[in-house]
Protein backbone atom coordinates (compact mmCIF):
# COMPACT_ATOMS: atom_id res chain seq x y z
CA UNK A 1 0.00 0.00 0.00
CA UNK A 2 0.48 3.65 -0.65
CA UNK A 3 0.06 6.27 2.18
CA UNK A 4 -0.70 9.88 1.06
CA UNK A 5 -0.97 12.87 3.32
CA UNK A 6 -2.40 16.08 2.40
CA UNK A 7 -1.69 18.68 5.16
CA UNK A 8 -2.95 21.82 4.83
CA UNK A 9 -4.71 25.06 7.10
CA UNK A 10 -7.48 23.43 7.70
CA UNK A 11 -7.70 19.85 7.06
CA UNK A 12 -5.08 16.99 6.91
CA UNK A 13 -6.56 14.62 4.00
CA UNK A 14 -5.02 11.22 4.35
CA UNK A 15 -4.99 8.50 1.91
CA UNK A 16 -4.43 4.98 1.09
CA UNK A 17 -3.94 3.31 -1.86
CA UNK A 18 -3.71 -0.09 -2.77
CA UNK A 19 -2.22 -0.07 -5.94
CA UNK A 20 -3.55 2.98 -7.76
CA UNK A 21 -7.51 2.38 -6.33
CA UNK A 22 -7.74 4.74 -3.39
CA UNK A 23 -8.99 2.31 -0.36
CA UNK A 24 -9.75 4.75 2.34
CA UNK A 25 -9.54 8.67 2.73
CA UNK A 26 -9.98 9.94 6.17
CA UNK A 27 -10.53 14.46 6.61
CA UNK A 28 -8.61 15.27 9.99
CA UNK A 29 -8.85 19.03 11.40
CA UNK A 30 -5.16 20.42 11.31
CA UNK A 31 -4.15 20.25 14.98
CA UNK A 32 -0.40 22.07 15.10
CA UNK A 33 0.59 20.86 18.47
CA UNK A 34 -0.08 17.13 17.96
CA UNK A 35 2.20 14.98 19.09
CA UNK A 36 3.60 12.01 16.67
CA UNK A 37 1.92 9.27 18.71
CA UNK A 38 -1.36 10.94 18.43
CA UNK A 39 -1.80 11.05 15.06
CA UNK A 40 -0.72 7.47 14.76
CA UNK A 41 -3.79 6.15 17.11
CA UNK A 42 -6.16 7.86 14.89
CA UNK A 43 -4.58 5.96 11.85
CA UNK A 44 -4.55 2.59 13.46
CA UNK A 45 -8.31 3.17 14.52
CA UNK A 46 -9.29 4.09 11.14
CA UNK A 47 -7.84 2.02 9.09
CA UNK A 48 -8.84 -1.09 11.34
CA UNK A 49 -12.18 -0.07 10.95
CA UNK A 50 -12.26 -0.28 6.93
CA UNK A 51 -10.10 -3.71 7.85
CA UNK A 52 -6.92 -2.28 6.36
CA UNK A 53 -3.44 -2.76 8.22
CA UNK A 54 -0.93 -0.11 8.31
CA UNK A 55 1.88 -2.57 8.41
CA UNK A 56 1.94 -3.29 4.46
CA UNK A 57 2.54 0.40 3.73
CA UNK A 58 5.72 0.31 1.27
CA UNK A 59 5.81 4.62 0.52
CA UNK A 60 4.38 7.24 1.47
CA UNK A 61 4.63 11.16 0.17
CA UNK A 62 4.04 14.32 1.86
CA UNK A 63 2.33 17.45 0.72
CA UNK A 64 2.40 20.40 3.38
CA UNK A 65 1.93 23.83 4.01
CA UNK A 66 1.98 23.65 8.06
CA UNK A 67 5.77 22.78 8.10
CA UNK A 68 6.00 22.25 12.19
CA UNK A 69 3.22 19.07 10.89
CA UNK A 70 5.45 18.00 8.49
CA UNK A 71 8.19 17.38 10.78
CA UNK A 72 5.66 15.17 13.07
CA UNK A 73 4.36 13.12 10.35
CA UNK A 74 7.69 12.86 8.74
CA UNK A 75 8.89 11.77 12.29
CA UNK A 76 5.77 9.57 12.35
CA UNK A 77 6.57 7.36 9.42
CA UNK A 78 10.30 6.58 9.87
CA UNK A 79 9.54 5.56 13.74
CA UNK A 80 6.40 3.57 13.32
CA UNK A 81 6.80 1.95 9.91
CA UNK A 82 10.59 2.32 8.91
CA UNK A 83 9.50 4.62 5.64
CA UNK A 84 10.87 8.27 5.33
CA UNK A 85 8.26 9.75 2.61
CA UNK A 86 8.65 12.16 -0.40
CA UNK A 87 8.29 15.22 0.68
CA UNK A 88 7.39 17.15 -2.20
CA UNK A 89 7.75 20.63 -2.79
CA UNK A 90 8.83 23.06 -5.93
CA UNK A 91 11.99 22.27 -5.35
CA UNK A 92 12.05 18.54 -5.87
CA UNK A 93 12.13 17.17 -9.06
CA UNK A 94 9.06 15.30 -9.94
CA UNK A 95 8.17 15.52 -13.76
CA UNK A 96 6.27 18.44 -13.77
CA UNK A 97 8.39 21.98 -15.63
CA UNK A 98 7.68 24.97 -13.20
CA UNK A 99 7.53 27.71 -15.76
CA UNK A 100 7.20 30.83 -13.20
CA UNK A 101 9.59 33.66 -11.38
CA UNK A 102 10.23 31.51 -8.13
CA UNK A 103 9.82 27.77 -8.46
CA UNK A 104 10.23 27.24 -4.73
CA UNK A 105 7.18 29.36 -4.00
CA UNK A 106 4.91 27.11 -5.49
CA UNK A 107 2.52 24.83 -2.86
CA UNK A 108 2.72 21.31 -2.92
CA UNK A 109 -0.81 20.64 -2.84
CA UNK A 110 -0.87 22.85 -6.08
CA UNK A 111 2.20 21.26 -7.52
CA UNK A 112 -0.03 17.15 -6.86
CA UNK A 113 -3.43 19.06 -8.19
CA UNK A 114 -1.51 19.93 -11.70
CA UNK A 115 -0.02 16.21 -11.88
CA UNK A 116 -3.34 14.52 -10.98
CA UNK A 117 -5.30 16.71 -13.70
CA UNK A 118 -2.72 15.95 -16.55
CA UNK A 119 -3.09 12.24 -15.84
CA UNK A 120 -6.82 12.57 -15.56
CA UNK A 121 -7.59 14.94 -18.76
CA UNK A 122 -4.44 15.94 -20.66
CA UNK A 123 -3.01 19.16 -20.86
CA UNK A 124 -3.93 22.13 -20.78
CA UNK A 125 -5.78 22.25 -17.94
CA UNK A 126 -7.29 24.31 -15.04
CA UNK A 127 -7.51 22.98 -11.50
CA UNK A 128 -9.57 25.21 -8.82
CA UNK A 129 -8.90 24.03 -5.27
CA UNK A 130 -11.59 24.77 -2.88
CA UNK A 131 -9.72 24.93 0.58
CA UNK A 132 -8.34 27.68 2.77
CA UNK A 133 -8.10 29.79 0.09
CA UNK A 134 -9.53 29.60 -3.43
CA UNK A 135 -6.67 28.30 -5.73
CA UNK A 136 -6.23 28.65 -9.70
CA UNK A 137 -3.51 26.44 -11.21
CA UNK A 138 -2.85 26.42 -15.32
CA UNK A 139 -0.73 23.54 -16.77
CA UNK A 140 -0.52 24.76 -20.57
CA UNK A 141 -0.63 22.54 -23.97
CA UNK A 142 3.33 21.56 -23.67
CA UNK A 143 2.39 20.21 -19.98
CA UNK A 144 4.18 22.96 -17.65
CA UNK A 145 2.56 24.72 -14.85
CA UNK A 146 2.72 28.08 -15.36
CA UNK A 147 1.40 29.83 -12.57
CA UNK A 148 -2.49 30.72 -11.86
CA UNK A 149 -4.02 32.85 -8.64
CA UNK A 150 -4.88 32.60 -5.12
CA UNK A 151 -8.52 34.24 -3.69
CA UNK A 152 -9.36 33.81 -0.26
CA UNK A 153 -11.05 30.65 0.81
CA UNK A 154 -15.30 30.89 0.77
CA UNK A 155 -15.47 30.06 4.77
CA UNK A 156 -12.45 32.15 5.31
CA UNK A 157 -14.31 35.72 3.85
CA UNK A 158 -17.62 34.12 4.89
CA UNK A 159 -16.43 34.00 8.30
CA UNK A 160 -14.85 37.62 8.30
CA UNK A 161 -17.82 39.18 6.91
CA UNK A 162 -20.33 38.05 9.74
CA UNK A 163 -17.18 38.79 12.30
CA UNK A 164 -16.54 42.18 11.85
CA UNK A 165 -20.97 42.68 10.72
CA UNK A 166 -22.36 43.68 14.16
CA UNK A 167 -25.91 43.08 12.59
CA UNK A 168 -24.70 39.85 10.39
CA UNK A 169 -24.77 36.12 11.79
CA UNK A 170 -23.55 33.08 10.27
CA UNK A 171 -25.95 30.84 8.36
CA UNK A 172 -25.65 27.40 6.40
CA UNK A 173 -24.35 28.43 3.23
CA UNK A 174 -26.85 26.79 0.99
CA UNK A 175 -27.02 27.42 -3.06
CA UNK A 176 -29.59 30.13 -3.38
CA UNK A 177 -32.75 30.13 -5.84
CA UNK A 178 -32.30 33.67 -7.01
CA UNK A 179 -29.82 36.48 -7.22
CA UNK A 180 -32.49 39.21 -4.80
CA UNK A 181 -32.42 38.20 -1.47
CA UNK A 182 -35.38 39.05 0.38
CA UNK A 183 -34.02 38.63 4.15
CA UNK A 184 -30.52 38.57 5.37
CA UNK A 185 -30.00 35.10 5.56
CA UNK A 186 -30.70 34.68 1.94
CA UNK A 187 -28.90 37.71 1.06
CA UNK A 188 -25.47 36.37 2.87
CA UNK A 189 -25.96 32.66 0.68
CA UNK A 190 -26.55 35.04 -2.28
CA UNK A 191 -23.53 37.16 -1.92
CA UNK A 192 -21.06 34.61 -0.77
CA UNK A 193 -22.08 31.73 -3.09
CA UNK A 194 -23.56 33.41 -6.31
CA UNK A 195 -20.49 35.94 -5.80
CA UNK A 196 -17.48 33.17 -5.25
CA UNK A 197 -19.03 31.46 -7.90
CA UNK A 198 -19.05 34.39 -10.39
CA UNK A 199 -15.25 35.35 -8.88
CA UNK A 200 -14.25 32.14 -10.17
CA UNK A 201 -16.13 32.06 -13.61
CA UNK A 202 -14.60 35.53 -14.44
CA UNK A 203 -11.13 34.13 -13.77
CA UNK A 204 -11.11 30.96 -15.59
CA UNK A 205 -12.23 33.04 -18.76
CA UNK A 206 -9.67 35.18 -17.86
CA UNK A 207 -6.66 32.54 -17.90
CA UNK A 208 -8.82 30.93 -21.29
CA UNK A 209 -7.98 34.07 -22.65
CA UNK A 210 -4.37 34.35 -21.75
CA UNK A 211 -4.08 30.52 -22.57
CA UNK A 212 -5.03 31.34 -26.17
CA UNK A 213 -6.55 27.60 -26.17
CA UNK A 214 -9.63 25.96 -24.36
CA UNK A 215 -8.79 23.58 -21.23
CA UNK A 216 -10.96 22.02 -19.54
CA UNK A 217 -11.66 23.12 -15.48
CA UNK A 218 -11.48 20.58 -12.75
CA UNK A 219 -12.44 21.77 -9.51
CA UNK A 220 -11.41 19.73 -6.12
CA UNK A 221 -10.98 20.88 -2.34
CA UNK A 222 -13.45 20.38 0.76
CA UNK A 223 -15.16 23.10 -0.16
CA UNK A 224 -15.59 22.18 -4.21
CA UNK A 225 -19.59 20.89 -4.03
CA UNK A 226 -20.58 24.28 -2.72
CA UNK A 227 -20.08 25.84 -5.69
CA UNK A 228 -19.82 23.45 -8.59
CA UNK A 229 -23.28 23.36 -9.72
CA UNK A 230 -23.30 26.97 -9.71
CA UNK A 231 -19.83 26.90 -12.21
CA UNK A 232 -21.14 25.30 -15.62
CA UNK A 233 -17.32 25.80 -16.79
CA UNK A 234 -16.29 22.98 -14.66
CA UNK A 235 -15.70 19.72 -16.74
CA UNK A 236 -15.46 17.76 -13.42
CA UNK A 237 -14.97 17.37 -9.62
CA UNK A 238 -12.39 15.46 -8.21
CA UNK A 239 -12.54 15.52 -4.55
CA UNK A 240 -9.47 13.14 -4.31
CA UNK A 241 -7.08 15.28 -7.04
CA UNK A 242 -4.10 16.14 -4.44
CA UNK A 243 -4.05 12.85 -3.25
CA UNK A 244 -3.51 10.64 -6.53
CA UNK A 245 -1.64 13.61 -7.36
CA UNK A 246 0.93 13.01 -4.71
CA UNK A 247 0.70 9.30 -5.59
CA UNK A 248 2.37 10.32 -9.22
CA UNK A 249 4.91 12.39 -7.72
CA UNK A 250 6.31 9.65 -5.41
CA UNK A 251 6.79 7.33 -8.46
CA UNK A 252 7.57 9.73 -10.79
CA UNK A 253 10.78 10.92 -8.15
CA UNK A 254 11.55 7.69 -7.80
CA UNK A 255 12.65 8.04 -11.94
CA UNK A 256 9.80 4.55 -12.43
CA UNK A 257 6.88 4.62 -14.05
CA UNK A 258 3.92 4.33 -11.42
CA UNK A 259 1.14 1.94 -11.74
CA UNK A 260 -1.13 2.39 -14.90
CA UNK A 261 -4.28 4.47 -13.53
CA UNK A 262 -6.87 2.76 -15.02
CA UNK A 263 -8.40 2.17 -12.21
CA UNK A 264 -9.12 6.14 -10.96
Amino acid sequence: MFLAVDIGNTNVVIGLFKDTRLAARWRLATVRDRMPDEWWVDLVVLSQTQGLNLAEIEAAALASVVPPLTRVFTELLLERLGIEPLIVNGERHVGLPLRVENASEVGADRICNALGAIERYGAPVIVVDFGTGTTFDVVDDSGAYVGGAIAPGILVAFEALTQRAARLFTVALEPPERAIGRNTRESLRIGTLLGYAELVRGLIRRIREELGYPAPVVATGGLASLVAPLVPEFHAVEPDLTLHGLRIAYYRAQERSGPPSSSW
